[in-house]
């Protein structure tokens, strides 16, 4: 990536005098959006157009279009509205993250606003927090909790924070994301909601209020009261429970090859945990996974060779995983 660009890619922008949408390859600097044509999947110099963020809004979740959900609106300080596509949520997420940064860049004010807005936001007297829980939990137009992976690890009946913030401001509930944020942050407070995984949980232990909650779709949270009433069969209470509030053993990155599998978590009670040497290696391990490998072996006899960053991380992994198993 160029120096000073913050983000490059593809998203499909909605044309000005016709409204048709067109594939652009953009690139994000300190304050300056730039958009380029394609011609055999190169972009074309020069830039088509640019967008100044200085004095530019973002809206993201755009609910203007009802068949594009993936779109992230900009008006400028001249009122000039552009409507961009992007593939994916997370794309449009990180897209939205980034466009945010560079509009508020130089602006330490920003976490001062929050604290402000903190103090002074208030819910419309037709609305208790309890209302909005009870919203959420709708089946037809609530939030719906499920799998969601972070760093290896599934938790189940989970949602992830900037799909909140969507839903607060899809529903009314608040204006902007930042009110969304705030008003989410709020429901943590109150024990309505609460952080899982190591990103959100990391977040709360900031102590920085500008991060308490998440506008993000990485970070997971989940219904705390819910959560509490409606786990029962001993499947839910061996996995959710431990991994929503049990003691973290250790933690770090670790390079896994699994065969024939989805992504996911696996329990560790009552497997075997053993090192493997260099010849070790299982045939039909793709990549370069020479050195520090490790084996688990489930109760259900499903192998996991799990390669760490050195021998003495591998030791450290191997002790922890054998005090829980």
């Amino acid at each position: 990536m160029e120096d000073g660009v913050l983000k490059e890619g593809f998203l499909v922008k909605r044309g000005h005098i016709v409204h048709n949408w067109k594939a652009r390859w953009f690139i994000l600097r300190q304050n300056t959006l730039l958009y380029y044509k394609l011609e055999g999947g190169r972009k074309v110099t020069p830039p088509k157009g640019r967008i100044l963020l200085d004095g530019c809004t973002i809206t993201c979740p755009c609910l203007e279009y009802e068949n594009r959900p993936l779109l992230i609106k900009l008006k400028t300080q001249t009122s000039t509205e552009y409507f961009l596509e992007a593939c994916s949520r997370e794309e449009r997420d990180a897209w939205a993250f980034e466009i945010t940064g560079a509009i508020h860049a130089g602006q330490p004010g920003k976490v001062q606003q929050l604290h402000i807005l903190k103090n002074s936001f208030k819910l419309p007297p037709h609305i208790s927090l309890h209302r909005i829980v009870d919203k959420m939990h709708d089946s037809s137009s609530g939030i719906r909790p499920s799998p969601n992976m972070e760093q290896g690890s599934t938790y189940k009946k989970t949602f992830i924070g900037s799909s909140l913030v969507d839903w607060l401001i899809s529903n009314s509930f608040s204006a902007n994301r930042l009110e969304a944020v705030t008003l989410a942050s709020m429901l943590m407070e109150e024990n309505f909601l609460r952080p899982v995984g190591v990103r959100s949980m990391g977040a709360i232990r900031s102590g920085d209020l500008a991060e308490q909650f998440l506008d993000d779709s990485t970070a997971l949270y989940t219904f705390a009261e819910s959560h509490k009433k409606k786990i029962s069969s001993k499947e839910d209470i061996s996995l959710s429970t431990v991994e929503l509030s049990g003691t973290v053993v250790k933690q770090g990155y670790l390079a896994k090859q699994e065969e024939n599998r989805p992504v996911g978590g696996f329990s560790l009670r009552g497997s075997l945990v053993s090192a493997l040497e260099d010849n070790g290696v299982p045939t039909g391990v793709k990549g370069n996974v020479q050195g520090n490998l490790f084996k688990v072996i489930t109760k259900d006899d499903t192998h996991y060779y799990i390669q760490a960053s050195s021998k003495a991380e591998r030791t450290e992994w191997i002790e922890a995983i054998k005090k829980l198993t």
